[in-house]
């Protein structure tokens, strides 16, 4: 399965960084499916760190390692889903055990409703409610290094 990932930096080895931004599914190396999304990302990049350009690496991910994986697999906008990605964006040390997570992404336009649910005035019933017509691409966390053995670069894009 082919994955992308948006930088504004060739990235040939992919490695797990700490971060200060929280992430919808903690510390990892993020990819996606999604073209589109990942060169969303890289625009985004280059735009918050004001430097570089667009790239768009793609992997190669050899798929048949999950079954040897703890892999968290979210297949949709779900109440366990909200709850994962809250615990995430709002407990300062929150970590899970798990090596690769999956799931839709929470971006710019699911963020306000999202945020809304946070400070309380939206309930899970009625964010999960708001989310689910929108069409959320997909976002793979590899959170552990012998995930990142099953990545392999494939192509490197330049916008």
């Amino acid at each position: 399965m082919i994955l992308y990932h948006g930088s504004n930096i060739v990235v040939e080895k992919p490695r797990i960084l700490q971060s200060d931004r929280r992430l919808d599914f903690g510390t990892g190396f993020y990819l996606t499916s999604s073209y589109e999304q990942a060169e969303r990302w890289a625009l985004l990049t280059v735009k918050r760190r004001g430097e570089g350009k667009p790239i768009i690496t793609s992997f190669d991910f050899q798929e048949k390692i999950l079954s040897s994986l703890k892999v968290v697999c979210f297949e949709g906008a779900t109440s366990e889903w909200l709850k994962f990605v809250a615990n995430n964006r709002n407990i300062k040390d929150f970590a899970d055990d798990s090596d690769i997570v999956i799931g839709p992404v929470a971006n710019d336009r699911t963020m306000p409703v999202i945020k809304l649910y946070f400070s309380g005035i939206y309930d899970e019933a009625e964010t999960i409610k708001r989310l689910l017509p929108q069409k959320l691409k997909d976002q793979y966390a590899f959170k552990s290094e012998r995930t990142l053995k099953a990545i392999m670069l494939s192509e490197v894009i330049e916008r």
